[in-house]
């Protein structure tokens, strides 16, 4: 998709944090700005979650089939798939056919464990058991063997923007990711907002991200009613921008000047086209949040025009943002902006930026390019009208089952022995292995919704994403992306299915040796590439020029999602190290869904639950929470 992420607030007017007002750069409309009002461009770099909440994207308009003759027996609420470990904990509900998958899913997972306590670990994920999407949390005493749902207290605000009174009921919320302090304290960010009269008869659009915290409890119980790292009064529906896919890291460096400190990054989508990325910072455990700092500054690196107010080439087009820390306290951001000159002839490259802050994020440093990345393909073009406008992973051959939006965005981590070694992963559609002698070559974008085109999207051994590494050995001044073409760029693939087979929504980090781990969704098993069924992986690398052997994970292929008509599987993935073990959590569509029987539930006819069929799959399958726990040397 060029989605660009998850749940996603409305926000609209002035930003409050904590003691100031910040105002979003932008010639801003005196009409309301909500998702509708949105450019085409803003609409390709959303995250699928602010797409599929304020924009009604995946609600089916005709109820799926159901599967009248064959009642089935409701599987237990925690079935773990051999090595692979539910960490959802909640039962299946029955779904309502009309509403395809609320009630049932659970996607967009993040995973968190205890640097003093590797035994502790936290996973965030998108939770619709509600019906709604809300902020679902769970928690490990066992390194990840058992697990416990808890209640994540969101939805009920009283933040500084309502003069500290209760008032605010937020409707949705999502888009979660998780920390831990060197303390032993965890800490969830989440994204919760009000639908505004686009969606609802209440014009109430007020949004903010909110942070949690988990104390002495390991994630069982966290703090009523979040911090405010960012929140907007708008109960009358004005809107002037959006807020959307944020993410939170905290300093854990046990030397680090500014040890314990939680940063946030998030992008706001101004009514004037612009999408900026942002940070703010908390020094005292998430209780208050500083002013927010724009991180995604004009620079050279961006080929739109310069002006008086923006000499350098204004950088305005940006998404994905990552805030990362080295054990020396630097604060890193890496982001997707998608301002670059194309040279022609089919060239469909964006870039991706650093800035780093050496003062607890109060300040940044001019943007640095990492790398250079070929989005996703369009979906309608490859796969037909679904969506419309996101990008997708389609499958090999005539089919056309993977049609869930999907994006190429980065991450960053620092080795834990060398600070000045800094390492960024992202996913590429050309890359060192797109085989374009076999008919793989970039074809510019399209006319109808921008995205990515490529010859060869549906030729099996022709194009695939890869995971790209780039890697820094000065501190983020210099990475190797930054001057290389990115086909000459070390990817996680390390077999030969791999090399000629997709690798998408991935996660990474180091372990206390320095050796990088990367995992991601993976279509080098089976029949994956040709099904569009995925698999789970895990690759290493000890040199950051090569990867080893990757190691499945998952116990058997998962089958395209078909909750949300089959477009939202969440926006992205990410695991966990502790010592030499990996814990990946990822969203998982082998089991299935569960609805009332035909005819039954009337008089003298108990009610039984059936598995179904999708509107457009058969059959239909729900999204719940899985991990493992993978040696990694």
């Amino acid at each position: 998709m060029r989605i660009r992420r998850p749940l996603t607030l409305l926000a609209i007017g002035a930003l409050l944090f904590g003691a100031g007002q910040f105002a979003v750069p932008t010639g801003a409309s005196a009409q309301p700005f909500g998702y509708n009002k949105l450019t085409p461009n803003q609409k390709r770099h959303v995250s699928g979650l602010l797409a599929l909440e304020l924009g009604g994207a995946g609600l089916s308009r005709a109820a799926p089939a159901r599967t009248a003759s064959n009642p089935v027996t409701p599987s237990g609420c925690d079935v773990n798939l051999g090595i692979d470990i539910k960490v959802n904990q909640n039962c299946l509900n029955l779904s309502d056919p009309a509403l395809n998958g609320r009630g049932q899913a659970q996607n967009e997972t993040w995973v968190a464990a205890d640097p003093l306590n590797p035994r502790h670990i936290v996973a965030g994920y998108n939770d619709y058991r509600r019906g709604d999407g809300t902020c679902g949390v769970s928690y490990s005493t066992t390194g990840g063997r058992t697990w416990a749902d808890a209640t994540m207290p969101n939805g009920f605000v009283s933040g500084a923007a309502y003069g500290g009174k209760p008032r605010e009921y937020m409707q949705g919320s999502g888009d979660p990711s998780v920390a831990w302090d060197t303390r032993g304290n965890a800490y969830y960010a989440c994204q919760e907002f009000k639908r505004g009269s686009g969606v609802t008869e209440d014009p109430d659009q007020s949004s903010g991200m909110y942070v949690y915290r988990s104390t002495g409890t390991n994630g069982a119980s966290w703090n009523f009613t979040g911090r405010p790292a960012v929140e907007h009064n708008d109960v009358a529906g004005a809107g002037n921008f959006l807020l959307d896919k944020q993410l939170l890291t905290v300093d854990d460096g046990m030397h680090s000047p500014f040890r314990d400190r939680i940063y946030v990054t998030w992008t706001s989508f101004a009514a004037d086209g612009t999408a900026y990325i942002y940070e703010t910072s908390s020094a005292d455990y998430g209780e208050h949040f500083s002013a927010p700092v724009l991180v995604s500054t004009d620079s050279s690196l961006c080929a739109k025009p310069s002006t008086p107010t923006h000499p350098n080439g204004r950088c305005d087009n940006n998404q994905f943002s990552d805030p990362f820390t080295a054990p020396d306290g630097t604060l890193y951001v890496v982001w997707a902006n998608f301002n670059n000159a194309t040279s022609g002839g089919g060239d469909n490259h964006n870039q991706v930026l650093l800035a780093k802050s050496t003062d607890g994020g109060a300040t940044f440093s001019a943007p640095v390019k990492a790398g250079d990345f070929n989005d996703l393909p369009d979906c309608a073009t490859y796969q037909g009208g679904a969506d419309a406008g996101r990008a997708c992973v389609p499958e090999k051959g005539a089919t056309a089952a993977s049609i869930f939006r999907a994006a190429n965005y980065p991450y960053g981590a620092v080795d834990p022995r060398h600070p000045d070694t800094v390492a960024v992963t992202y996913a590429s559609y050309i890359n060192r292995n797109s085989n374009e002698a076999n008919g793989c070559t970039p074809a510019g974008f399209s006319t109808t919704t921008g995205l990515n085109l490529y010859t060869g999207v549906k030729t099996a051994g022709a194009c695939h994403n890869a995971i790209v590494l780039s890697v820094s050995s000065d501190g983020g001044s210099t990475f190797t992306g930054g001057s290389q073409d990115v086909r000459t760029l070390p990817v996680a693939e390390s077999t030969a299915g791999q090399r000629t087979s997709d690798q998408y929504f991935q996660g990474m980090g180091f372990t206390p040796d320095g050796t990088l781990v990367v995992g991601s969704f993976d279509r080098a098993y089976g029949s994956d590439e040709t099904t569009g069924f995925s698999d789970i992986s895990v690759s290493t690398s000890q040199n950051l020029t090569s990867f080893g052997h990757a190691q499945r994970v998952t116990t058997s292929s998962m089958p395209p999602e078909t909750e949300f008509d089959g477009v939202f599987y969440g926006d992205y993935f990410q695991l966990a190290v502790t010592g030499d073990i990996a814990h990946p959590v990822w969203s998982d569509t082998r089991a299935r869904d569960l609805f009332l029987c035909p005819g039954s539930g009337t008089a003298g006819n108990p009610p039984q639950a059936c598995a179904g069929a999708g509107a457009n799959f058969s059959p239909a399958n729900d999204e719940e929470i899985y991990t493992a726990g993978v040696s990694v040397h």
